[in-house]
């Protein structure tokens, strides 16, 4: 490990060295590529310069504590030595969490697909709870959010949406939230006060450039018609709405949120790249497939990885065991301590697996 840490500060060094030569802005591709490099590896040397520092910290506290005589002078130096060790210890563990291989999808914008499950009108109407709870989350990390496509019912439920939302490590921290969420509640049309169990799945793809994913004109069908259900004057007066058919797969994509035909199309051709990504990705890896297809399921209520418990203001985490009591505040988009939670563990799964 600190073999290859030698190296990457050696590289770091290189990096600033040619950062500072006048004409390299000539290159902005070149700056780009130096600058990104730079950005992934300051973490990394930051740490292993602390850590180098605390090992010094520690020899000289040793050599000092053999000179030293005066007792509250080596009570003092054993509380410094005490501090380097345990510092060590730490940036130890953290260095290995910084070496650990990265996912290429980890910085791209993503795509969410929400889709009711088991229950109805009440998994649709959790499905509209969810859509907004992933948007003031989104809000919160001042990222950006558009539509590609919502199939509303009459209550302000949504059967199915489709988002994306763009911004600085949006896949990192939205890709633990793929699989079935349960929910656990009193539906208000219930008189009887009955508990209810609905589930609604939700898909989180990275974004895919054209570039990444070929998609043969031939494969495609393109049907426009106007837009249905609630919109802004024009919405419903004009062809916008697109439907794209890939015949090979099957898969079937509408887009109709905005004015512009051109728009909902650009937006439809990205969900079916993200989409066939996807695919592809499960294809290649077989045990990350059949992982996939365990969290993401059909919407059946035994296929979960988290329950909202509305009657005990409750919502727990299945994978990672954490429960935590404060639904309010989760519904409206405070889901930052479980998705911590979640790559805590991933990355002890990860070191553990490192170390067999």
């Amino acid at each position: 490990m600190f073999d290859k840490l030698e190296d990457l500060l050696i590289r770091f060094e290189e990096i600033m060295g040619e950062l500072q030569e006048p004409d390299v802005t000539n290159n902005q591709q070149r700056f780009r590529q130096l600058m990104k490099e730079q950005s992934d590896l300051s973490p990394i040397v930051e740490a292993y310069k602390e850590y180098k520092k605390s090992k010094k910290d520690i020899e000289d506290s040793l050599l000092m504590l053999e000179e030293e005589n005066d007792e509250d002078m080596r009570e003092m130096l054993k509380e410094e030595l005490n501090d380097a060790k345990k510092r060590v210890e730490e940036l130890e563990q953290e260095l290995k969490i910084l070496l650990l291989p990265k996912d290429p999808n980890d910085e791209k914008n993503v795509i969410v697909e929400i889709r009711g499950g088991a229950g109805g009108d009440e998994a649709a109407l959790f499905a509209a709870e969810m859509y907004r709870l992933y948007v003031h989350y989104a809000e919160s990390q001042r990222w950006k959010i558009e539509t590609i496509n919502v199939d509303e019912i009459g209550i302000g439920g949504m059967k199915e949406v489709e988002f994306m939302i763009s911004g600085q490590g949006a896949y990192s921290k939205l890709k633990y939230e793929s699989g079935v969420h349960r929910v656990q509640r009193v539906p208000e049309t219930e008189s009887g006060g009955r508990i209810h169990t609905s589930t609604i799945t939700v898909a989180v793809m990275p974004e895919v450039e054209e570039v990444d994913v070929v998609i043969d004109e031939k494969d495609i069908r393109i049907d426009v018609m106007r837009a249905s259900g609630c919109g802004g004057q024009c919405v419903n007066t004009t062809d916008s709405a697109v439907r794209l058919t890939h015949m090979p797969t099957g898969i079937v994509i509408y887009s109709q949120t905005e004015k512009s035909q051109i728009q909902n199309k650009a937006k439809a051709f990205a969900l079916l790249r993200a989409k066939l990504y996807d695919l592809e990705q499960q294809k290649q890896h077989d045990a990350e497939a059949e992982l996939r297809r365990s969290q993401v399921g059909t919407g059946d209520r035994s296929e979960k990885i988290r329950t909202y418990n509305f009657p005990q203001g409750r919502v727990t985490d299945h994978r990672i065991g954490l429960t935590l009591y404060k639904l309010d505040k989760i519904m409206n988009g405070d889901i930052q301590e479980i998705i911590d939670a979640c790559i805590a563990a991933d990355q002890a799964a990860k070191l553990a697996k490192m170390n067999e």
